[in-house]
This record gives structure tokens, C-alpha cells and sequence, in this order.
């Protein structure tokens, strides 16, 4: 198969089809930054190939090389064979129009903080120059802290996580950016390593994924990594401690959103005192929930 793909398909156009035909005949899983095949084989070959990701059509007659053809041949073959995501073989996962270095020692970048983010996360918000202090709890690559910079221009934005490899990669992306002086990677178990500070506004995408849920994950799940996955029983181990310190690390008036997916019925269940405000964003509804200062345990 390989000596017949590598000689029979020539262009860009080959290539594409071929792909599609491979992805459907296999029954890949999708959710890292595409939700078809022929999107996840657009994204594959361009950035395989070194090409612009919203420009296709120019290249479609293009002719590859064969060092290109058996390049994209191994990495289409990952994608079918082991199921790795796109994002790992192409080392990159975007959120918006921003790209971000990704490989498998973070989970791949999605979050709808991403769309809230993008109107300066109004209306709770009400200045984004008035934040001073910010946190991205549970940063992963960095993608958060560093889409936060860009929100609130004028805030400090400190970006944990509890996995070193994974600050790796955040650090990274956070140099390309160019941001190492408003955006500070710290290794810690959630608030641990920031006993007394305080935040106008924390972020956090933390690990929710229920124990049934963890079996039942596709394979393309099973390559990142689990501590940024698992989250016990009811999905809610990581947010139950989160909550019990947040209040201590906010300033008065201050806000914090938390990321839940799927688990805003668990989250009632176990929380049923709880005054929390579920946000909507145009592809999704009560994903995220939102909470002052004041609302928090202990205020």
C-alpha cells in the first residue's frame, strides 16, 4: 500500500481524497480542533506540506515531491493507524486565528473561554484595562494565560499547572509570543504555590472527566495525557478543591469561571447551594460557570 500511494497519488488533490476515503473507511473520532473528516484532512496535509491552513484551493493541482508524499504518508498513517490526533503529528492546535505549539505532554488546547475571551469577557468584565491580576489555573499549554494577556492588556497573568512537562510547552508558546514578562509559568498544585495572592479574575479548564467516562474515551483521547483528563467518580475531585480555596485568591469583587463540559447536572447536584451564573457561547450552553468573590464558600 505504501509504494502504490506514494507513486499513484501525485497532487495535493490525490492526496485529499485519498485521505477522506482513508478517514471515513476507518472511523476516526474527531474533537481536536475539527468534527469531519475532510477538515482533519485539509488541516493534516497543509500543515504536513508547510501551507498556509485557510488556503487551499491555490495548491489543489500541486505536485508533491516524493520525500513530501512519504512525509504525509506516515503521518496519515499515524492518524489511521494509532489514532493520534492531528494536532500531535503537525504540532500545532489553534484557538481562533491563534496557533499554539502542542505535543502530547498537554491535552490538546479547547476551551470556550476562547469565545468569551474574544469580547473581552463582558459583561462580567467591565473594563478588561482594569485587570490588573490574572489566573489560568490549570494551564496546560499556556493557550489561556496567553489569550488573557491579549484580553486584558494591562494584567499580569500567572499560569499554573501541576505537570512540569506540561510547562514545558506552555513556556514555549508563551516565548513566542513574546509575553515572558506579563506571563509567569508556575509548577503547583493548583493555589499551593501561591499561598496569599490575589486575582481579579481566575480561569481554570481543569480535569473533569468522570471515571466512566475515562473508559469509555476514544483512542485518540487515550494519547493525552490522564492527569489532565481524570477527575475522579462524578468528574468534580479537582473543582470541589478548587472552590473550597478560590475565595482566599480572589480580590474583593473579583471573579473566577470554571470549565466543566458536559457536567453542569453534576455540578447542580453537588453544589445545589451554589449561586452559580452558566454562561453561553454561540456553539455551546451552560459549558462554563461563573462566580464572585462573594458567592464563594467562607464569604
Amino acid at each position: 500500500m505504501i509504494d502504490s500511494a506514494t507513486d499513484e497519488l501525485v497532487t495535493v488533490r490525490d492526496w485529499l481524497r485519498w485521505a477522506v476515503s482513508r478517514f471515513n473507511e476507518s472511523g476516526l473520532f474527531y474533537g481536536h480542533g475539527t468534527d469531519n473528516a475532510w477538515d482533519e484532512a485539509v488541516w493534516l496535509i497543509l500543515a504536513t506540506l508547510h501551507l498556509p491552513r485557510d488556503t487551499l484551493e491555490p495548491w489543489l493541482d500541486a505536485r508533491l515531491t516524493r520525500s513530501e508524499r512519504l512525509t504525509l504518508l506516515n503521518n496519515l498513517q499515524q492518524r489511521v493507524v494509532h489514532r493520534l490526533p492531528t494536532a500531535y503529528l503537525v504540532r500545532e492546535a489553534w484557538l481562533g486565528p491563534f496557533r499554539f505549539y502542542v505535543d502530547q505532554r498537554v491535552i490538546v488546547p479547547r476551551s470556550y473561554f476562547a469565545e468569551l475571551l474574544e469580547d473581552g469577557f463582558a459583561p462580567w468584565i467591565e473594563d478588561p484595562e482594569a485587570v490588573g491580576a490574572a489566573l489560568d489555573l490549570c494551564t496546560g499549554s499556556g493557550c489561556l494565560a496567553i489569550l488573557m494577556a491579549h484580553t486584558f492588556p494591562n494584567a499580569t497573568v500567572d499560569a499554573i499547572d501541576i505537570s512540569a512537562d506540561a510547562l514545558v510547552v506552555a513556556c514555549r508558546n508563551i516565548a513566542d509570543y513574546h509575553l515572558d514578562d506579563r506571563v509567569h509559568a508556575i509548577e503547583s498544585d493548583l493555589f499551593a504555590a501561591v499561598p496569599g495572592k490575589r486575582y481579579d479574575l481566575i480561569l481554570c479548564n481543569p480535569p473533569y472527566v468522570t471515571s466512566a467516562a475515562m473508559e469509555a474515551l476514544p483512542a485518540e483521547y487515550r494519547h493525552e495525557p490522564a492527569l489532565a483528563l481524570a477527575a475522579g467518580e462524578d468528574g468534580l475531585d479537582v473543582v470541589r478543591r478548587i472552590l473550597a480555596e478560590a475565595r482566599e485568591h480572589l480580590n474583593p469583587g473579583g471573579t473566577i469561571a470554571i470549565e466543566v463540559g458536559h457536567n453542569q447536572d453534576l455540578v447542580m447536584a453537588a453544589f445545589p447551594d451554589l449561586p452559580a451564573v452558566w454562561l453561553d457561547t454561540e456553539h455551546a450552553e451552560g459549558k462554563v460557570f461563573l462566580l464572585t468573590r462573594e458567592d464563594l464558600p467562607g464569604a
